[in-house]
């Protein structure tokens, strides 16, 4: 029989998904919900009895258009990221700063100049993001192509350290003592330690851990 811890992990992971679907299903109406808004004598809308003015664009329609414009691709574009099981599905992340970015853009910026300086804003979520995901593409390619597996390798060496083994002609001469005495470190410690790639693979994957037990995606 299936326990109620199960039965209840189900039904919210099946609630959730159908929220999911249901906003996805929907997008291409919240995009021109605009036109079906009141509008009173000044041009404002009227949603749920809160008055939006045109919030310095030429008039209130326009606004509106810029708004759903920028959030739904937004809130879809989260949603891929939250349910892609692609290696590559952290570069989902620079097109959800992009329109996150211009969003927020007509908030914060004092002048009437929209979707123009926030390119310069991603440069950061780019540094960082494609070295790691192309950085993630080349372990794959060496692994599955030609066959390195970098991990492979450094756990056999710390087998064959714990072991005791010394041997000249043993792949464990990679490392060696430079001239001061400290020890070289392989190829696989070099490029993590260079790119942090360790770190950040951690860190993006306990972010996306943590939203997916919050939303209780995974089963």
């Amino acid at each position: 029989m299936i326990s109620k811890v199960k039965k209840t992990k189900a039904k919210k992971k099946i609630f959730l998904e159908t929220l999911l679907v249901f906003f996805i299903a929907i997008s291409p109406f919240l995009y021109k919900v605009y036109d079906y808004l009141p509008y009173d004598e000044n041009g404002d809308a009227i949603i749920l009895g809160f008055t939006l003015g045109n919030n310095g664009f030429p008039d209130t329609l326009t606004y509106l258009w810029y708004l759903t414009s920028k959030i739904v691709p937004l809130y879809l574009m989260i949603f891929w990221f939250l349910t892609s099981r692609n290696w590559w599905y952290h570069i989902i992340l620079i097109p959800i700063a992009m329109y996150a970015f211009q969003f927020f853009e007509v908030f914060y910026d004092s002048d009437n100049m929209i979707d123009t300086d926030n390119i310069w804003w991603l440069i950061p979520v780019c540094m960082i993001t494609i070295p790691f995901v192309y950085f993630i593409r080349i372990k794959l390619y060496d692994k599955h192509v030609h066959g390195i597996d970098l991990e492979a390798i450094e756990a056999e060496l710390e087998e064959l350290k714990a072991k005791g083994i010394s041997n000249k002609n043993d792949i464990s001469s990679i490392k060696k003592p430079d001239e001061r005495g400290a020890e070289i470190p392989t190829i696989s410690e070099d490029i993590n330690e260079k790119l942090s790639t360790g770190n950040l693979e951690n860190f993006f994957k306990t972010v996306q851990n943590r939203i997916q037990g919050w939303l209780q995606l995974k089963s």
